[in-house]
């Protein structure tokens, strides 16, 4: 669950709001990244408690999110043009699937209830999430690679983002404790309003 971030409903928008609209290109492509490494390692993950290696595998593929992705990703370097009436469908898609996903997550949030939310997990994952990704994050960034710096904040940025909704909806999906989740991403969340400020000032100090 720690990687996996909401790089696209939060990442994409804060990206606009902190950079500008020229980071969109960089945060959406991470978003792409991001629904991959969702639709086969997390799907694995949670799926492999119920099936075989061979029916969880075959579980990833008939995962629709995963195709598409790739879709955006053909059409995107082969430079193809989506027609405006298709495009306005596709947008209207988008905001759709955003409110179905929200919808689910507030079904299971409203079964949870503060004494029985599985505190230590969720901070754990918190911990791995807004603390030793960031770090490991900004350590090969400033010592490993040649970014410029609008790159590498923005980089940076997305991996600072609280926990995907997504993890609710494919627990959700395989059984896989998803009321547990749901606290786990409440608790993250929480955690990133009062962290953005401290994120800001580091992305601004150790990237230059």
């Amino acid at each position: 669950m720690a990687l996996v971030g909401n790089t696209g409903n939060l990442g994409i928008p804060l990206g606009i709001a902190l950079f500008g609209i020229e980071s969109v290109p960089y945060t959406s492509i991470i978003n792409i990244a991001n629904i991959v490494f969702i639709y086969i390692f997390s799907v694995y993950f949670f799926a492999r408690e119920q099936f075989a290696l061979k029916d969880a595998i075959l579980s990833i593929l008939k995962i629709p999110g995963i195709w598409f992705a790739l879709l955006a990703l053909l059409i995107n370097y082969n430079e193809i043009l989506i027609n405006k009436h298709i495009y306005t469908a596709l947008e209207m898609g988008a905001y759709t699937s955003m409110v179905i996903q929200l919808l689910i997550f507030g079904i299971y949030l409203s079964s949870v209830k503060i004494k029985t939310m599985p505190w230590y997990s969720s901070l754990q994952i918190s911990f791995v999430k807004h603390i030793l990704l960031p770090v490991v994050g900004i350590i090969v960034v400033v010592n490993f690679t040649d970014l410029n710096p609008f790159v590498a904040k923005i980089l940076i940025l997305e991996l600072m983002v609280p926990l995907a909704v997504n993890n609710v909806n494919l627990a959700a999906l395989y059984h896989c404790k998803p009321f547990d989740v749901a606290a786990s991403v409440l608790i993250s969340s929480a955690l990133f309003v009062g962290l953005l400020s401290i994120y800001i000032y580091i992305i601004d100090y150790y990237i230059k």
